[in-house]
């Protein structure tokens, strides 16, 4: 099956499908499960310009409003990542006597605090409400909206142009992707830059992470999608870093053509990328395997813990945790809730699955034989504090990139 390309207009080939699915982060109050949005979640790759995204679009209304619940600031590690990055900002670009950033999706201001905290002036840019009310209470100046290129041109307008622009995990989440980029031009500076993170292509089918799969990912970047979709809008791709975060990132830096150097890296992941084949129609395939292995995998081993009377409890209730529950067909019958410390969450169910999404405490009410490892991005963390649960007998389930008990 074929879609067309939203970065070129070019054929996109299908290689997954994932089924029917609700929006990720849309957690539901027990009495709103008549009627739930459900999509199609299938994935191509363009065969034109590399770029691999979403067949099917989720409204962003569906997926951005006030009752949004991811949290940026959720994970202490998350935190510590988004300080590094406003120190970084404020050390090598917001030097000028009246710098300006504007952040992309800045979510509960868990970047910008730093730099509203160092007197700089800044601009998030957030549509979903209540997220945005409490970067506001960090001291963040937000407008509540979607960035394109009418709000960056009403952007410059009131503030001036520029530095930098920055977004994280929210780029690959904007179909309107052009428009973005026209925008991004209109609001920077000369020397500007726009820096974004986001989910890396090679990471997600290393790793097998099918679960990385869900409607606010509309884009899957790698290296060279990133630097062809760049040039279509007058950019060069400068650099390109890889950073832990979410299991696997890559930073990418943009500025307007000739107007900073290309690093070395840039060159050399897309060499890399070539060499591997990394969106080539054979790796995707082996993907899909992949994912159909995993999906049969989990299953089995869940319904034997369960015919065994084994206790299965959910660990983390983040948007990936929607899709393998669905995919899998994971009722509570196999995991009969999930524990997760985002108070937004609790008492809510996790979409189409609706499993029930209970605070962290109960974990150890008493502590289960097993527990489902959902946030497997953050496990080192997790493990970490939960030594007790090892020392009580309990073991992890992780799938990633397969089906392990540990």
């Amino acid at each position: 099956m074929y879609g067309k390309c939203r970065v070129c207009g070019g054929a996109v080939r299908e290689f997954i499908d994932l089924g029917r699915q609700p929006s990720a982060n849309a957690f539901l109050l027990p009495d709103e499960v008549d009627g739930e949005f459900l999509f199609r979640l299938a994935a191509g790759s363009c065969e034109k310009c590399s770029m691999v995204q979403l067949l099917e679009e989720v409204p962003q209304t569906v997926r951005y409003h006030e009752g949004y619940r991811y949290r940026a600031s959720g994970s202490a590690g998350h935190r510590r990542h988004f300080e590094e990055n406003a120190r970084r900002f404020l050390r090598d670009e917001l030097t000028g006597r009246d710098a300006f950033i504007v952040e992309i999706g800045c979510n509960d201001g868990v970047m910008l605090a730093t730099v509203a905290d160092a007197g700089v002036r800044h601009l998030g840019v957030e549509p979903s409400a209540n997220v945005a009310e409490e970067a506001r209470a960090k001291g963040v100046e937000v407008r509540e909206d979607f960035f394109d290129e009418t709000t960056a041109a009403e952007i410059r307008d009131e503030h001036g142009p520029a530095r930098v622009v920055f977004g994280a995990n929210t780029i690959c989440h904007i179909a309107h992707i052009d428009s973005v980029l026209r925008g991004v031009d209109a609001l920077l500076g000369p020397g500007g830059i726009f820096v974004f993170e986001e989910p890396y292509l090679g990471t997600v089918l290393e790793q097998g992470a099918f679960d990385q799969i869900y409607d606010e990912h509309v884009f899957y970047f790698s290296v060279t999608s990133v630097r062809e979709m760049a040039a279509r809008f007058g950019f060069d791709l400068v650099d390109a870093e890889r950073i832990p975060l979410h299991g696997g990132e890559i930073r990418y830096t943009l500025a307007r053509t000739g107007e900073r150097p290309v690093a070395a890296s840039v060159g050399r992941m897309v060499a890399e990328e070539r060499t591997r084949g990394l969106s080539s129609p054979d790796a995707l395939a082996r993907f899909g395997d992949n994912v159909r292995r995993v999906r049969d995998d989990l299953v089995t081993l869940l319904q034997g813990l369960r015919d065994d009377g084994r206790r299965v409890v959910g660990y983390g209730a983040p948007g990936k945790a929607t899709t393998v529950t669905n995919l899998c067909g994971i009722g509570t019958d196999l995991v009969p809730f999930v524990c997760d410390s985002t108070p937004d969450k609790q008492g809510r169910l996790v979409p189409g699955s609706h499993l029930p999404v209970r605070p962290p405490e109960e974990f150890a009410r008493p502590y289960p034989d097993y527990a489902l490892l959902f946030a497997w991005n953050h496990a080192e963390e997790i493990m970490a504090k939960e030594e007790e649960f090892r020392r009580a007998g309990g073991r992890w389930i992780r799938y990633v990139p397969t089906v392990t008990v540990t």
